[in-house]
């Protein structure tokens, strides 16, 4: 049995997921390093640090397989205290009149139906412990939406509603859930924006450059740690000044 806190992070092989899970180890969790891609989560636990992550497959899209990464955990480390839901996809930009349905519903499935999936696989667990800390990655472009960018923008803007509507939900049971809205930031996620569709967004950004993963990863560890007490079913903006409201 492991004695202090135990995080879950999904999307955790790289990007703002590896940056995140690298934050909570130095700040004092055991981080299971979730991903779909199972050898690159292997890694990444084994480079962040063997005594204090591991790594689990998990296909966020599947209740199945959420249900076995929540069970996993506390076989391992034997409690949940922190679930962050990173995994996502950009997926193909395009016009709404062109877009293909089934990239739409793939996109809905991974940034939407994940969060909804891997929330319901911790929260019995959460829910018994009187506590608990969830952490959804959003988007800037779920609360502005970007042109070209329809089905990504509206699975971050549900992502962003039920946040809002599962915080009050466990408002009064231990348990606090937010979520964070960065703006364009530095992972390999932009390899799947075009050249200009990129352009376009850092142009919107006050501070005129794209945010880093470390940044991100400072502002989950906060929401993460026992000094956030007073905030549930909130929208953290880490945009660089794109969000004005």
């Amino acid at each position: 049995m492991i004695n202090h806190r135990v995080a879950i992070v999904t999307g955790a092989a790289r990007g703002i997921g590896k940056a995140v899970a690298e934050r909570l180890i130095a700040d004092g969790f055991t981080v299971a390093v979730a991903d779909r891609d199972e050898p690159a989560a292997h890694a990444t636990a084994q480079q962040l640090n063997a005594d204090r992550a591991f790594a689990l497959a998990v296909d966020v899209t599947d209740p199945l397989s959420t249900r076995h990464m929540a069970e996993a955990v506390l076989v391992r480390a034997g409690r949940i205290d922190v679930l962050v839901n990173n995994a996502g996809i950009v997926g193909n930009d395009g016009p709404v009149v062109d877009y293909p349905e089934d990239e739409w519903r793939r996109i809905m499935a991974v940034n939407l139906d994940g969060v909804f999936l891997c929330c319901k696989a911790v929260l019995p667990h959460m829910l018994a412990q009187t506590s608990g800390r969830i952490i959804n990655i959003a988007s800037i472009s779920g609360k502005e939406g970007n042109p070209n960018m329809a089905a990504y923008s509206a699975s971050k803007a549900g992502v962003i509603g039920f946040t809002k509507a599962l915080g009050k939900e466990v408002a009064t049971r231990g348990i606090l859930v937010n979520c964070v809205t960065p703006a364009l930031i530095e992972t390999e996620l932009l390899q799947q924006i075009t050249g200009e569709v990129v352009q376009s967004l850092v142009a919107k950004i006050p501070m005129r450059r794209t945010g880093h993963a470390k940044e991100v990863a400072a502002l989950v560890a906060w929401l993460a740690s026992d000094e956030c007490t007073f905030s549930t079913g909130a929208v953290f903006d880490i945009s660089g000044g794109r969000a004005t409201y």
